[in-house]
């Protein structure tokens, strides 16, 4: 999960810069940012691309000449307030392609492909009702991926139900962090090293919660970058802190301080758990976050104090992907055509992280050699991209 103190995640899956991509399904589905006239025309891209307006009066005006294949729409903005733009079939509202956030008086290209069938753009001001355009139909062809729109309604039980299964693994966590504190009570260090990694896996589970648990998150699993005293600033609480201790020589009387709080930290979460609210809106993005932050926290031994156990993290917060997944299934079966795929390679990043696995060990990152490196490397990134789709497919649209 995220760890406080290392930089702070995007609120969406969009490009730098604020330019919002179109919806993206696959490959085929595309937003770029092109340059020149916008207007009617074969481009040198060797594309037709067809300027369309958008606006409450005028919504999807200037496509008059519907042609089959790959083609590039150009949104122009002619209303006084930003506003989102969805191509969907015009039967079933299944989108083929969306752009966000298209201020006024802009122009921006959607790239499609479209086939035989009906179409209908729709625009949506900002605090206005949807409108949409004339019903544009072509006769041959074949089109490209499209995915029923996922409403916040569709969400909210599935993020409920995520909820609870949090509420149990918070309550595996405050065991095993009292077994943990035990250990260094009784001076066991060695016992102590056993029982952190454990605790530490337990949490590392639960990380599509992360948001929700607020300030919590960094008392409990915060890392020592960006404080002024490093691994000595008194704000270094939570397990890295304890990591760094066992990892580090130090006494079981300079440990027992930082174990008591983070057994009380960990309680007072589980005992507020109750209260919190997820955003049912974020559960998509946060099957993306996950292993985004294990590539680009674990995989460079960022968050290291230590015990050499970034592997094991990385297997837990895939652990806590299926956990989202499991949850957002019941939509995904029906949008994602490539599921089954996601599914293998995450069998695959499972058995290939398994494989670092000895008994109650796990071998350090700092000892994979070239191409064990690039095989871990390859696999988790490979789903980083698989789960943008997920993000992309389960974030909620407007439908009016």
């Amino acid at each position: 999960m995220p760890v406080p103190g290392l930089g702070s995640r995007p609120a969406r899956l969009w490009a730098a810069g604020g330019l919002l991509p179109a919806l993206a399904l696959v490959a085929a589905v595309l937003v770029t940012t092109l340059g020149g006239a916008h207007r009617a025309r074969a481009a040198a891209d060797g594309l037709p691309h067809t300027t369309v307006e958008v606006s409450p009066s005028g919504c999807g005006r200037g496509w008059n000449r519907p042609v089959p294949g790959l083609q590039v729409f150009e949104l122009h903005n002619t209303s006084s307030g930003a506003a989102e733009v969805y191509l969907e079939d015009a039967r079933s509202r299944a989108v083929y392609g969306e752009v966000e956030g298209l201020g006024p008086g802009t122009t921006r290209p959607l790239t499609v492909r479209l086939g035989k069938g009906s179409y209908a753009f729709t625009c949506l001001p900002d605090d206005a009702d949807a409108v949409t355009g004339p019903t544009v139909r072509i006769a041959e062809g074949r089109g490209g991926p499209a995915a029923a729109p996922v409403t916040e309604h569709d969400l909210i039980p599935l993020a409920i139900d995520y909820q609870k299964w949090v509420a149990g693994g918070l309550d595996e966590v405050v065991g095993l962090t009292g077994k943990l504190r035990d250990a260094i009570d009784r001076g066991d260090l060695s016992g102590a090293r056993s029982a952190w990694l454990p605790a530490h896996l337990a949490y590392e589970r639960l990380g599509a919660a992360y948001d929700a648990f607020g300030d919590a998150d960094g008392q409990i699993n915060g890392t020592d970058a960006g404080l002024p005293g490093g691994v000595h600033d008194p704000s270094f609480t939570g397990f890295h802190r304890i990591e760094y201790g066992l990892w580090h020589g130090q006494s079981a009387d300079a440990l027992r301080a930082p174990a008591d709080a983070l057994v009380k930290s960990v309680r007072a979460l589980s005992t507020n758990w109750a209260q919190a609210r997820m955003d049912p809106a974020q559960l998509g993005l946060r099957a993306h976050e996950i292993l985004e932050n294990t590539v680009q926290f674990e995989l460079t031994g960022r968050t290291d104090h230590g015990s050499g156990s970034n592997l094991a993290t990385a297997r837990a917060n895939l652990d806590g992907t299926r956990a989202v997944l499991a949850r957002l299934r019941p939509l995904l079966s029906t949008r994602y055509a490539d599921l089954p795929g996601l599914d293998r390679e995450l069998d695959r990043a499972q058995h290939t992280l398994d494989g670092f696995r000895h008994g109650d060990r796990w071998t350090p990152l700092d000892q994979l050699d070239r191409a064990q490196r690039e095989q871990v490397d390859a696999v988790l990134g490979d789903l980083v991209e698989r789960l943008a789709s997920v993000a992309t497919l389960c974030d909620p649209r407007r439908t009016v």
